[in-house]
């Protein structure tokens, strides 16, 4: 029986490029995302290293065929190694013209646009502000144009699928990445393997998106201008291993997960659904086979509550959430911190006070997460500079929490949470283990004294409810020093408040010695955190290719600091702090450690460039 296949590529010399920045953008539903992050799975199964940045509407159906509707995903694909998912694309594939409009001024001189023109009609373009058709009136002159009829193209491809209606046009960003499979030699079995695995009850929607991708690619083999604009970009060389893409919220989930095996405690997670943080919640919940228990609660302080309870039963307890969740949780965050028992806080920030920009990125919960608790209430803070990084920073959390037993604070954010980046896969036997120790026997002459403690650490028996002999109170109230009683005295609340205080420093113990990246002799420090990293890290290699030294550091822990971070910072007569912030981290160092620091922030929702940092090393050391 004959079979139809696809018509085989031409020869073509493609361009070659070491690195290509490529954006989607298009309405909120038009599935930019997930057309890019098919994109970003065919180039890590082709070999690139490579970077995302996802970027949609706060509203979850914002004006179709407006400004604030766009949603775009961008992808910096490389053959070397990469930091950051690109300052400025070299390719738009702008699927309506608010997409175009909102995505235009990033795009490289010279750059490549791809346009649905079928969606530049006179009623989308007044809705975009634009008052003439700027694929007519010059508007893109400088740029290379491709144009594709795709919603014309994408009803016909499909109309055998049994998708009908609107429907059908939902195809027509596979039309699009197909075109894109094209231009930069994508393996299609990826993405058309995708397809029929997660449609696989939908046989239609399958066959559909499978049409629309196929016609997308014979579209770019047989136009002309598609046919003579494709690129090559190298397999990158990086160390030997397995790789997988991740995505930040779900290397915390297999961090935390690890972080409960080396303990030798079941993993419990509760939290309230809130943008960006939720996949975490989705992502546990699929590792049931790990001992893992997710609760979903009704509201952030019942998730955080229910947390408490678990830990107070001997589990490890982590509650997650984002920006307004962290305030409503920081009452039950008081009580673990009194009650001495180990949780993780996981806090996946986003921009703005109150609701602000849920989707947004921003750094502006580190002094709500050091000082925003009632009374005197220190909890160790740590912070993950990037999705790879995520994995070991939630299992540090969780190594603090329990061997200090005490609340911890893990900071991530919308950046970290829903990029993405090729991930090492680490060998399991080489992972940390700190197994939890349960009070079992009396401590005391006088009986189990609850608060006792350890001498190094400073932390207090962990005692499982229901073992006998081992009966004692929990509570808010302030606890008598050793038998756990409540207690008004004076002198024992004073005692109390610095023994917490001492605990949460004792934690410098093990935090190992801040090393200094680059040049160690430079002029300039830059001071960063959190997922600040691969920005900075980029402007300062790109600074010191052009003969300006500059040094770097990162800090994971935040409270309390490396124990050698004051004599780091005394080698610098300049320090800069770059934050998605007003500056909190560079008012913690002034104050901390005296040391003068000039703050650069940034608070657009968006996190910095390379280009950014670099111009503003260039700016400070006066060059």
């Amino acid at each position: 029986m004959a079979t139809t296949q696809d018509p085989a590529p031409p020869a073509t010399e493609r361009e070659l490029r070491q690195r290509v920045v490529i954006r989607f953008a298009g309405d909120s539903g038009d599935g930019m995302q997930l057309a890019g992050a098919r994109f970003t799975d065919a180039s890590a199964a082709f070999g690139n290293d490579l970077a995302t940045l996802p970027d949609f509407p706060a509203e979850i159906r914002a004006p179709a065929g407006t400004l604030p509707g766009v949603s775009a995903f961008q992808i910096h694909i490389a053959g070397s190694d990469i930091l950051t998912p690109g300052d400025e694309p070299d390719v738009l594939v702008a699927m309506n013209p608010a997409a175009l409009k909102k995505n235009l001024g990033d795009l490289k001189p010279g750059g490549v646009i791809i346009l649905n023109t079928d969606s530049f009609e006179e009623r989308n373009l007044a809705k975009a502000g634009y008052d003439t058709n700027p694929i007519e009136d010059g508007t893109l002159d400088g740029f290379n144009v491709l144009t594709a009829p795709m919603d014309e193209l994408t009803k016909e491809a499909v109309k055998d699928s049994g998708v009908t209606g609107r429907a059908v046009l939902r195809s027509k960003n596979f039309f699009a990445l197909g075109a894109l499979a094209w231009m930069f030699d994508r393996p299609s079995d990826t993405t058309l393997d995708w397809l029929a695995d997660k449609f696989a009850s939908q046989p239609e929607v399958v066959a559909a998106n499978t049409a629309a991708f196929k016609a997308g690619y014979n579209f770019g083999i047989t136009t002309e201008a598609f046919a003579h604009t494709t690129f090559e970009v190298p397999k990158a060389d990086l160390p030997v291993g397995e790789y997988t893409n991740v995505v930040g919220n779900q290397t915390i989930a297999w961090g935390l997960i690890a972080g409960a095996q080396a303990a030798h405690l079941p993993l419990f997670y509760a939290s309230y659904p809130i943008t960006p943080a939720s996949d975490i919640l989705h992502e546990l919940a699929r590792h049931k086979n790990f001992g893992v228990r997710t609760f979903q609660a009704e509201d952030e302080i019942a998730s955080v509550g229910i947390a408490l309870g678990a830990a107070f039963a001997g589990h490890l307890a982590v509650t997650g959430t984002s920006g307004p969740g962290l305030a409503l949780k920081s009452e039950t965050m008081s009580l673990a911190l009194m009650a001495e028992l180990p949780m993780v806080i996981v806090d996946v920030q986003r921009g703005g006070p109150s609701t602000g920009l849920p989707t947004k990125t921003e750094q502006s919960d580190l002094m709500m997460a050091i000082y925003g608790r009632h009374g005197e209430a220190p909890l160790p803070v740590i912070a993950a500079a990037s999705p790879g990084d995520a994995f070991e920073t939630a299992i540090e959390a969780c190594r603090i929490a329990v061997k200090y037993m005490t609340p911890v604070i893990l900071l991530s954010d919308g950046y970290i949470g829903t990029s993405s980046e090729p991930w090492l896969l680490p060998d399991t036997s080489a992972l940390p283990s700190f197994p939890a120790a349960f009070a079992t026997e009396i401590n005391h002459d006088d009986g189990f004294m609850p608060y006792l403690r350890d001498p190094e650490s400073l932390s207090r028996p962990w005692a499982v409810p229901g073992t006998a002999g081992l009966e004692h109170r929990v509570g808010g109230l302030e606890k008598d020093q050793l038998t756990g009683n409540v207690s008004y005295e004076p002198a024992n609340h004073e005692k109390m408040t610095l023994l917490r205080e001492q605990k949460t420093q004792a934690v410098a113990n093990d935090i190992p010695d801040i090393e200094v990246g680059e040049d160690s002799d430079a002029e300039l420090l830059v001071v960063g955190w959190g997922s600040t990293y691969s920005a900075i890290k980029a402007g300062v290699l790109n600074s010191r290719t052009t003969g300006h030294k500059v040094a770097h550091i990162h800090l994971r822990h935040l409270n309390p600091f490396p124990p050698n971070l004051a004599d780091v910072l005394a080698g610098y007569n300049k320090v800069l702090v770059p934050e998605l912030n007003r500056g909190q981290l560079s008012r913690l160092l002034r104050a901390e450690f005296l040391v003068p620091t000039t703050s650069f922030s940034k608070m657009q929702g968006q996190p910095f460039m390379a280009g950014e940092i670099e111009a503003k090393i260039i700016e400070t050391l006066g060059a």
